[in-house]
């Protein structure tokens, strides 16, 4: 049974709001950074990075970071299209609903290659970026998200945060 705290559930939502307006914040600051004749280009890749990577967290991303596990690298297609999550399926956090713990990670697969991005306006299309951006996902934040978050195997995850803690990690 959940235990839904409202308090909880508001401030996620308040958070998963706040990092969507990162994105759109990020074009706009790139914006100003590149030539007159680049704005578009770059912005056009902030705004492509929120609806291509929403539709590939629905259909595969947010399955491969946290149903399942293979080896302790990658989760697996239990819930690909979502399949099975309503609204009682329990989140990892039990106080909030499994809807806004998927929009709130889904957020973070936004703005983290729109933050890449930045490094190499100007030299790809924006067809190539559209490869770059499907195929980091799939290949580098997918991984590395299920390994931190998402697996059942816990020591990248302890790693991972001695690290954040700024002490020493051995593997």
């Amino acid at each position: 049974m959940l235990h839904l705290d409202t308090g909880n559930t508001g401030f996620m939502i308040l958070c998963t709001s706040l990092v969507m307006l990162m994105t759109p914040g990020l074009a706009f600051f790139y914006g100003g950074l590149v030539g007159r004749k680049n704005v578009l280009a770059i912005m056009m890749q902030s705004f492509a990075s929120m609806g291509w990577t929403t539709v590939i967290w629905y259909l595969y991303g947010y399955s491969l970071c946290f149903s399942g596990d293979w080896h302790g690298v990658i989760g697996n297609l239990n819930l690909a299209f979502l399949r099975g999550v309503n609204l009682t399926t329990p989140s990892p956090n039990d106080t909030i609903p499994a809807f806004v713990f998927i929009a709130y990670q889904m957020m973070f697969a936004i703005i983290t290659p729109a933050l890449i991005s930045g490094a190499f306006t100007n030299r790809v299309t924006f067809k190539a970026y559209m490869l770059f951006l499907t195929g980091w996902l799939t290949f580098v934040y997918f991984p590395f998200v299920h390994m931190v978050w998402g697996g059942e195997h816990r020591r990248y995850r302890r790693t991972c945060i001695r690290d954040l803690r700024g002490q020493a990690s051995y593997g």
